[in-house]
């Protein structure tokens, strides 16, 4: 697996992508982190290690806020400004690409697949609500999506239950007493090691059924 790091300028500021290339990739699976960390989350860490093995160059995208040293993410508005800015490196490589993100991640590519062009969107801890306020529902960003769109939820995501979601064209995986950011507790039955399998698992599946493996 080749590493690489490159920066990217867009019109919210500098961006940065962290490549995990397979050798013979077939296409590329574009991850953006959430509102309150970075491309360290458990979940990304795990598909940007497991996925390359089967042929999915994996680019871990850090925001310019986050780039820029801020605490703080800005508005949806200027998120989906710096993943646009990116997309072109992303796509770059002439493979398709997939969108993904975990938590506000997941709302950026949801937001943006269709017109930019990507052929299927992730949605890792998609926050359907603000936890206890189930009437402030963002189902629409992701029922919006128009591609092939995977939800992949903690059991106990206080930001919505697997249950909670809606019906729609998406598909849904439930890591078994995961919070929103995949931690599991004792109680839950899994390690949280098998937890991560799990979830790299189900995933490499769906890309599996969507055909771009073969």
């Amino acid at each position: 697996m080749d590493v690489s790091v490159d920066t990217v300028g867009t019109e919210a500021g500098a961006a940065r992508v962290t490549w995990r290339r397979a050798r013979k990739a077939r296409l590329v699976l574009a991850l953006s982190h959430g509102a309150g960390g970075g491309i360290e989350a458990r979940d990304l860490r795990a598909l940007a290690g497991a996925l390359p093995g089967h042929g999915v160059t994996v680019a871990l995208v850090e925001q310019p806020w986050r780039v820029a040293g801020k605490k703080v993410a800005p508005a949806p508005k200027t998120l989906d400004t710096g993943w646009r800015g990116v997309w072109p490196a992303l796509a770059g490589p002439g493979l398709p690409v997939i969108a993904g993100g975990r938590s506000a991640g997941a709302r950026v590519a949801c937001r943006t697949a269709a017109g930019l062009g990507a052929c299927a969107v992730l949605a890792l801890s998609f926050p359907l609500h603000p936890p206890g306020r189930p009437e402030k529902s963002r189902a629409a960003e992701l029922l919006g999506a128009g591609v092939p769109t995977l939800v992949v939820q903690g059991g106990n995501d206080p930001f919505g239950k697997p249950a909670e979601f809606p019906e729609g064209a998406h598909e849904l995986f439930e890591v078994p007493g995961g919070d929103h950011g995949f931690a599991v507790p004792k109680r839950a039955g899994i390690g949280q090691d098998q937890a991560m399998r799990l979830l790299t698992d189900a995933v490499t599946r769906w890309i599996v059924s969507l055909g771009s493996l073969g």
